[in-house]
Order: C-alpha cells, then sequence, then structure tokens
C-alpha cells in the first residue's frame, strides 16, 4: 500500500468518527477536472462540507487540506 493511500484511510476513519465522509474523484482521466480531488460530505445533511469548485463538479480538496479540516477546532 502506498503512504498515500495509508493516509487516505487514517483520514477516512478520522472523518468517519467525525460524522462525514471522504469521496475520492472516480475520474481516471488526468485530464478531468475532478481528477485526483477529494470531497467531504456531512452525513446528517448529505451537503459538501469540503472540495466543492471545479466549475461545481466537486473534488477541489487535496489531502492535505481534508486533514487540515479534520484536525482543525471547527
Amino acid at each position: 500500500m502506498s503512504g498515500d493511500k495509508v493516509r487516505e484511510n487514517r483520514l477516512r476513519r478520522m472523518a468517519d468518527r467525525q460524522g462525514l465522509r471522504l469521496l475520492r474523484s472516480r475520474a481516471r482521466d488526468p485530464r478531468d477536472i475532478t481528477y485526483g480531488g477529494y470531497q467531504l460530505v456531512d452525513l446528517q445533511v448529505g451537503g459538501c462540507v469540503l472540495g466543492w469548485g471545479n466549475a461545481d463538479r466537486g473534488y477541489a480538496a487535496t489531502l492535505n487540506e481534508v486533514e487540515e479540516f479534520l484536525t482543525s477546532d471547527r
């Protein structure tokens, strides 16, 4: 398992404990605007709390941004 995948899994568990779901773009084409991006979704309201952007297509957050959001005092 690569370092990014391990980190992604750790952040996914952290998000779950906070009532959020970490989603990764399913785009396989590197030219796709959402390729490699992430977003966090609030499970209670179903709304995106981080990562909305890229011409209203979502998945605009990086793993660094996700980690910063999940470890911040909100």
